[in-house]
Order: C-alpha cells, then sequence, then structure tokens
C-alpha cells in the first residue's frame, strides 16, 4: 500500500511505529515503549497491541521479525519496514503541519496585526 494512499494514523499505530524506530522489538517491549513515548496517553493491553499490530501487519508497515521462547511462552518480534517508515514520516509531517497552523493562529489571536503595521512575526522587516 503506497502510503499516500492512506488516511490517517490513529494515535494506537503512530505510537506503535514510533516504538519501533529504535529497532525490533517484542510485543511487551512495544506495550511499554508506547506507553513512554505518548506520555502515558496511550496505554496498551496485550489484546489491542495486538489488533493493532495484525492491522500493521496486514498493511506491511511491519513485518514479524523472529519469535523465541522464554518461561515456556512464545515472545515475538516485530520491526518497521521501509513503508511503514514513509507512512510514519508522512503522519508525523502532517501532524507537525497541523499543530504550526494552529500555533500560528493562537500567536494571531493574542497578537492582532495593527493597521499599518510593518513587521510581522513570520516575517523579517524588509
Amino acid at each position: 500500500m503506497r502510503s499516500s494512499s492512506r488516511g490517517s494514523l490513529r494515535e494506537p499505530s503512530y505510537f506503535v511505529l514510533a516504538a519501533l524506530l529504535d529497532g525490533r522489538l517484542h510485543g511487551y517491549a512495544v506495550i511499554k515503549r508506547v506507553e513512554e513515548l505518548s506520555g502515558g496517553r496511550v496505554k496498551l493491553a496485550a489484546g489491542s497491541l495486538y489488533s493493532v499490530v495484525d492491522r500493521l501487519l496486514g498493511e506491511g508497515l511491519i513485518v514479524a521479525d523472529g519469535e523465541e521462547i522464554i518461561n515456556g511462552r512464545a515472545r515475538r518480534y516485530y520491526r518497521l519496514t521501509e513503508e511503514g517508515r514513509a507512512v510514519l514520516t508522512e503522519a508525523a509531517d502532517r501532524l507537525a503541519e497541523a499543530a504550526r497552523v494552529v500555533h500560528a493562529r493562537l500567536l494571531d489571536s493574542l497578537f492582532p496585526p495593527s493597521a499599518g503595521a510593518q513587521f510581522s512575526w513570520r516575517t523579517s522587516p524588509a
């Protein structure tokens, strides 16, 4: 799937992809990293994580990257694909641009341009 053809990522998907920027991680490590990166806003239970993981696997944004048995339980690892990196980059750019627009409007509402003003905080003087 081409990154430009998809809609916006939901916050859990965004942070799962962001967690995998650090390299391959197993499920529990992804849960912890997502919580850390989101400042505690996104807390994934195992079932929620695997719903997100299944969707991201299906879209080719992540791949399974090995498995090991720890204390009798399978620990599966995942890593970001190039497509996943591109989609995450696009989403981050879109969020940054949206934030820039809102911040500029907030500043304009606090400091409206006066009639005849020669200087704007957005541009340098001529």
